[in-house]
């Protein structure tokens, strides 16, 4: 009677086993999947993380821009942590895509006031010939051939920003930069005086 009763429990516990599995196969199956979230904002996240205050609203606007439509993003950050809110901050970002990846490479200087200066460049290879990217992105920018495989593009609009292309069979080495001295969050309040 002990053995067919254990024989019972078990016939039993296998059979809501394979109920709630199957119960559990159906849920997924009616659930539709969750869209995938976007990635964080790596560099936005560790500069908070270590503590950058003052150039941190550049920081976060640079990068949100790079890590936009990304499948992922991570970040390499160098940053005085003797001085944390008083030196530069060097920052490279890797960016992964649906159909490649890129680079950017962000630095912000404090200024005496609340500004900022940076630079940033949006490093990527496109599968195309040099020639062929300008003429495609480029339509009224001004060229500048530095080298013979090496041209600066600018914008009269835009000073601040440049492109250059650089000839690197069978592609093109792209470099998007962009310069702005004394930056100063939109954002914050004015000074009161």
């Amino acid at each position: 009677m002990r053995r067919a009763l254990m024989n019972l429990h078990r016939v039993l516990l296998g059979s809501t086993l394979v109920a709630c599995s199957a119960v559990a196969h159906a849920q997924g199956v009616l659930v539709p999947p969750r869209q995938a979230a976007a990635p964080v904002n790596s560099l936005a996240a560790a500069a908070a993380n270590v503590g950058l205050k003052r150039c941190l609203p550049a920081l976060q606007r640079l990068s949100s821009a790079a890590v936009q439509g990304a499948k992922s993003n991570d970040v390499l950050l160098d940053w005085d942590r003797k001085r944390t809110n008083d030196s530069a901050t060097f920052a490279m970002i890797g960016m992964e895509y649906a159909n490649g990846g890129a680079a950017m490479s962000i630095t912000a200087i404090p200024e005496a006031d609340v500004a900022c200066s940076v630079q940033a460049e949006r490093i990527s290879v496109a599968p195309f010939t040099c020639q062929s990217v300008a003429q495609q992105e480029l339509v009224g920018y001004r060229q500048t051939q530095l080298l013979p495989n090496f041209a600066v593009y600018t914008d009269g609009k835009d000073p601040t920003s440049s492109v250059s292309l650089i000839d690197s069979p069978p592609g093109c080495l792209v470099i998007r930069r962009y310069v702005e001295f004394n930056w100063k969050d939109p954002a914050a309040a004015p000074a009161r005086r």
